[in-house]
């Protein structure tokens, strides 16, 4: 079994976070903002603007957390694909700062057809107040039936009603070139022969790229674009995005949460199961 069921409760080494205005104005600009009308979003997109103090998306949380994993087994890496995503913030990401990132390993699941590895990051400041808390899944093609768990169901339910509003945002041709400048330089998203290996006829859009696309979505749907107020989100990447498509962010008001669910213009579903948390 190339994957290592016995990898749950294990730490990956620390990782060390710096960040600078720059780089949350190139994460906005990566996710799209400023794109339908460039002085829409200049709160995200600028740092000297008269009178516009800078603010951070609240997703830029999600690249605070990353950290390497503790090792999982041999695997080929064109078999894994983001799966699912969440985070939580305790205060807005400050525009500049420096975080300490650990992620543990929190499950190994059997799927079938592959594994699901389940994990847990947080990003600690140097006072020690954890900044950011994300969970993350990966899907490995293949790796699976080893008759290890399915794993826990979710009980989110698509509401019986027409959402309470809906946003189409597009995507550039070049978003995920634009996109890797943030840190994730995986072959898949731009180079061919890589994405082919993949079972992709061309390059496709990072999974986190698409979910920053929803999170601009909520902020200014739900939030009153008041990266205060949107604490967290989660999803399900069902499908994925190509380059250039856009995406239509579906959102139900709920009582303690919103649920959302993410499409691209041909109606396909790219991330459900999303929960907002909106204080």
């Amino acid at each position: 079994m190339p994957i290592d069921s016995t990898v749950v409760g294990r730490e990956g080494p620390a990782r060390t976070h710096r960040w600078s205005a720059a780089d949350t104005l190139l994460y906005a600009v990566a996710v799209g903002a400023g794109m339908d009308d460039p002085t829409r979003e200049l709160a995200f997109t600028t740092e000297n603007t008269a009178g516009v103090r800078q603010r951070v998306l609240p997703s830029f949380g999600v690249l605070l957390t990353h950290a390497p994993l503790p090792r999982l087994g041999s695997y080929d890496p064109a078999g894994l694909v983001h799966a699912e995503q969440s985070f939580t913030l305790s205060r807005p990401i400050p525009a500049e700062g420096t975080a300490r990132a650990r992620t543990r390993v929190t499950g190994v699941y059997d799927k079938g057809s592959g594994a699901l590895v389940v994990t847990e990051s947080t990003a600690t400041c140097p006072d020690g107040e954890v900044l950011v808390t994300a969970r993350s899944a990966v899907f490995i093609r293949g790796e699976g039936g080893f008759g290890g768990e399915r794993g826990p169901r979710d009980t989110w339910r698509l509401p019986d009603r027409a959402p309470d509003r809906a946003v189409t945002y597009p995507t550039r041709p070049e978003q995920a070139l634009l996109y890797r400048l943030s840190g994730d330089r995986n072959p898949l998203h731009s180079d061919p022969r890589f994405a082919a290996r993949a079972g992709f006829d061309r390059p496709i859009l990072h999974g986190l790229c698409t979910y920053g696309v929803t999170g601009r979505a909520l902020l200014h749907e739900l939030a009153g674009s008041d990266p205060a107020r949107l604490r967290g989100m989660s999803g399900r990447f069902t499908a994925t995005v190509f380059p250039g498509q856009s995406l239509t962010v579906e959102m139900w008001a709920q009582q303690d949460t919103a649920l959302f669910r993410t499409r691209t213009d041909d109606g396909t579903i790219v991330i459900d199961r999303g929960r907002a948390w909106v204080e």
